[in-house]
């Protein structure tokens, strides 16, 4: 017969059948340090087998914390963003922290101030904010925050706790795949110049190019959509000099290779192309994408680690970027001997 709330078992229950206190057993539950791991393994045994759940209220009065994180996110509509918070409510919850969240930039006249408020009056623990734009830095160094901030950002910052994926190492392994192919002509279509992952891939293309010797030109700083891209391409009227394109993002990766057929430019014996993200479809378009694929997971687990271990005023974990990987599919290819 299936327990009853009544029924469930407790703490107390879990620590004698343990053989340890009620102490040790909550200290297993948040993780400290210090604790042994013959002692750790047995509280877990003992936790799966009883299936034990702890009570979230007691929990929050025992320690003065509501186990809540609070996020704050701009253009949650994007898929990066989107896909941050996905990641925290699944870490945090794995972690027995809730989460509360509030989107900036869909439209509405919420002010970051009035956004944190909101959180706030929740009994948040921690923040944590997934903010594409520098301009949204900028307005957040200008509040007062008594509790732990995490900024998920690829540039380490002197006020807050950083984490991102590392935006530097995706780039580099997105040109330095053109370049062993043979490309030596390489344009960049770039995002938003005032989204921060967007000016890190750009300076990392051009910092890469310039190792390799590949042709400096200026870039095309598009606006995320596939929209935007499909139009560039069917704006170029000839076979242009260079032989691949870095996209900033898949969207625009498959709007590029649509307009480019459209013209009649075949992907990727004329042109090749690379995105970025590793898209749920960037396998399933034609040409499939090769693109650089984003850990989102990992990003989530070590944000909620960061700041629980502020939360807890434990010593703060040092991984701060998630390493990329890239995903080699059809859309590239060795670069075109001569004209067409």
């Amino acid at each position: 017969m299936p327990n009853t709330s009544a029924e469930r078992p407790n703490i107390r229950q879990v620590a004698r059948l343990a053989g340890v206190s009620h102490m040790t057993v909550s200290r297993v539950l948040n993780d400290y340090p210090h604790i042994k791991e013959a002692t750790r393994r047995r509280v877990l045994d003992v936790i799966e087998e009883l299936d034990y759940r702890p009570n979230m209220a007691a929990r929050a009065l025992a320690t003065q914390k509501s186990q809540r994180i609070g996020v704050l996110v701009d253009s949650a509509i994007e898929f990066g963003p989107t896909s941050t918070l996905r990641a925290l409510e699944f870490a945090a919850r794995s972690s027995g922290y809730a989460v509360s969240s509030i989107a900036l930039g869909d439209g509405d006249d919420l002010s970051p101030q009035e956004a944190l408020d909101n959180l706030t009056a929740q009994g948040i623990d921690a923040l944590c904010v997934v903010t594409p734009r520098s301009s949204s830095i900028a307005a957040l160094r200008k509040i007062s925050i008594s509790i732990p901030v995490l900024v998920v950002k690829p540039d380490k910052d002197p006020t807050f706790l950083t984490v991102s994926l590392d935006q530097q190492e995706g780039t580099t392994l997105a040109v330095d795949h053109l370049v062993s192919l043979g490309h030596r002509d390489i344009l960049h279509l770039a995002g938003p110049l005032d989204w921060l992952d967007a000016r890190a891939r750009e300076r990392a293309f051009h910092a890469r190019a310039k190792a390799w010797g590949v042709r400096e030109r200026p870039i095309v700083v598009g606006d995320w959509t596939a929209d935007f891209a499909y139009d560039f391409a069917k704006g170029i009227h000839e076979l242009p000099d260079y032989t691949a394109v870095f996209v900033a993002n898949d969207e625009m990766a498959v709007g590029l290779i649509h307009g480019l057929h459209d013209r009649g430019f075949s992907v990727p014996d004329e042109i090749s192309v690379v995105g970025f993200d590793d898209v749920p479809l960037a396998a399933h378009v034609l040409p499939p994408l090769t693109t650089v694929r984003q850990n989102f997971r990992a990003l989530g687990v070590s944000a909620v680690d960061m700041l629980r271990a502020a939360i807890e005023e434990r010593e703060i974990p040092r991984v701060t970027r998630i390493p990329a990987e890239l995903l080699v599919r059809s859309s590239t290819g060795a670069p075109r001997k001569t004209g067409r």
